[in-house]
Formats: C-alpha cells, structure tokens, sequence
C-alpha cells in the first residue's frame, strides 16, 4: 500500500464497496435470483456480444484465473449453453459460442440487471441521477487509469427545467472542493441565475447545457451587459469533472461567441479570477485579450479579479 495514501482513505474506499456490493446484490448466492455466480454471468455477458471467442480471449478480458475459467466453460458445456469447436486457423485452440438456450438465458440475466438499474435509478430524482451517473463516469476514468479524453458523445443544447438548479450546486459544491471558496460565492451565483431564469430576453440572452452521454457536465449563460447593451456578457462558465477532457469548456464559450455575434452584439466581455487558470486559457485561445485586473477579497480569500473583453 503507498505510504501516501492516508488510512482514512483506505477505509472510505472499503467501505464505498462493501455498501457497493450488497445494494447490487453480488454477494447472493446467486446473481439476480438466477443460478448463476457473478463470475458466471461476466463470462456469459461476454459470450454473448460476440459470435465466438476463445477461452483465453475471455480469461484476458475478465482477469479470470485459467483453472476457474476452465470450470466454468465445462460447466456451461454440460449444461448445453455454450458450444466449442476448434478454430479453424489453431485446431488446438477452442472456439465458443452461446447455444440458443445460452441466449436465452443472458437475455433473463439481462432483463433482471436492466430491471434493477431501472429500480435503483427511478429512486432518485433527476438531478441525483445525474449526479450519480456523472459521479461513476469519473470513478471509471480515473481507476482505469484513462486519458480525460476518454470517449463520450458530447452534445450542447439550451437550458431546460432542472438545469438551473443543477448548475448553482454543482458551482457551490466544485468551487467549495477546489479552490475553498465560502458559500458567498454560491449565494453570488444563485443570484445570478435566479436573475437570468426570471429576466432574461430569449433573443439576446441564453444558457447552454453540455452533457456526455446524456448527463450534465457543463454550462455557460450569455446577458446583455449591465454597463454598456452592445455588449454581451458571457457568465457561470463551468465543466464538471466527469466531463473534461472533452473539450467542453472552449465548446461552450464558442457557442456563446457564435450567438452573441448573430444577436448584433459589438463585443463580449466577462469577469473571472486569476486562479480559474483553465478557464483563462480558454478565454486566450479564442480571442479574448485581459482588459483590467484588480486585488479583491471575496469568498474567504485574497483574489485578483480580471475583466476579459473581445470585438465581434
């Protein structure tokens, strides 16, 4: 174990999966009520996604040991679920393959694992599924090991019923874990769209949502300027965790230059803070320059606060 790696993490790690595995119901005798093991059902689940495969491209997959492979495939062959053949290019290596009963009985496995996502996830609410699912998109890349770039089809669309609500907590809870910042910045920002979900003209001023595979993992909205109404003023630029890596963040913030040139705005402008130094260099990158900076205390902190502008 790495010295690093304080005890108190250990234990939330242990005890994360035993709660894990008991809600799955891993731990029965049998998976889903069925007759099969966990171990069982994996290599079925396999089987069943292709039309043949060895036995050792199985055991590479799933990290099984080749002695308890090998009893589980003669289990499956004397039960008539599975066939094997020798390969036509190795005859010492065994093909296999899911007889039609083998089918029917992955299609029962499944039907129950989808019934039990569906119970699990129809306990909570929008926004907690949301979160949840955002939550083990992250746990994945991370204990895989993955590059953020990971794969995930990623799309943009205008703010609906819920996305309000989602974006100020996900900027209380994320400001709060990284930089530290006190629940003054939540209030500010809860003002912010409170005043842009009841004011907000719909020609001149919008927000997008970014999600990947469907969950929320981004958002921006886009104001006329308080100061100056040829000016749009782009707010609340925010990736979510689970959704970086994706190139998000510059999507959004075209997005917004795209619409606040097509509503006639002359320029943009926005304010942020010298630590955002990934939102910064998004803002760089597409073609805003820094126009003023300032010390400011706000949010339990010494800050720098900046004001970026571009022409449109």
């Amino acid at each position: 174990m790495p010295s690093a790696v304080p005890a108190t993490h250990v234990e939330t790690f242990r005890e994360f999966n035993r709660f894990y595995t008991h809600r799955i119901g891993v731990l029965e005798k049998g998976l889903l009520s069925s007759s099969f093991t966990l171990a069982q059902a994996r290599v079925l689940f396999e089987l069943a996604q292709r039309a043949q495969a060895s036995a050792n491209e199985i055991g590479d997959l799933l990290g099984l040991d080749a002695g308890y492979l090998s009893r589980i495939v003669q289990g499956f062959a004397s039960s008539g679920l599975i066939t094997r053949k020798p390969s036509p290019d190795d005859r010492r290596r065994m093909l296999l393959s899911l007889t039609a009963a083998g089918r029917r009985a992955f299609a029962r496995l499944d039907r129950s694992s989808r019934t039990q996502a569906s119970d699990i996830l129809g306990g909570l609410s929008p926004d907690g599924r949301d979160r949840l699912l955002s939550s083990m998109q992250s746990m994945r890349r991370l204990l895989a090991g993955a590059e953020p770039r990971a794969r995930g089809r990623v799309t943009i669309r205008t703010h609906r019923a819920g996305d309000i609500g989602w974006a100020i907590e996900r900027h209380g809870r994320l400001y709060t874990h990284e930089y530290g910042w006190n629940e003054e910045f939540e209030a500010l920002v809860a003002t912010l769209f409170a005043d842009f979900a009841t004011r907000h003209d719909p020609v001149r001023e919008r927000m997008w949502i970014a999600e990947v595979d469907g969950v929320r993992a981004g958002c921006v909205f886009v104001v006329r300027n308080a100061d100056d109404p040829t000016l749009a003023q782009l707010r609340c630029l925010l990736v979510d965790p689970g959704g970086r890596g994706h190139g998000i963040g510059r999507r959004l913030v075209d997005r917004c230059i795209a619409f606040s040139r097509a509503a006639g705005y002359r320029g943009m402008t926005l304010w942020t803070n010298d630590v955002l130094v990934s939102a910064r260099r998004i803002y760089e990158a597409t073609g805003f320059t820094l126009a003023k900076e300032y010390p400011h205390h706000s949010f339990g902190h010494d800050l720098v606060g900046q004001i970026w502008t571009r022409d449109l």
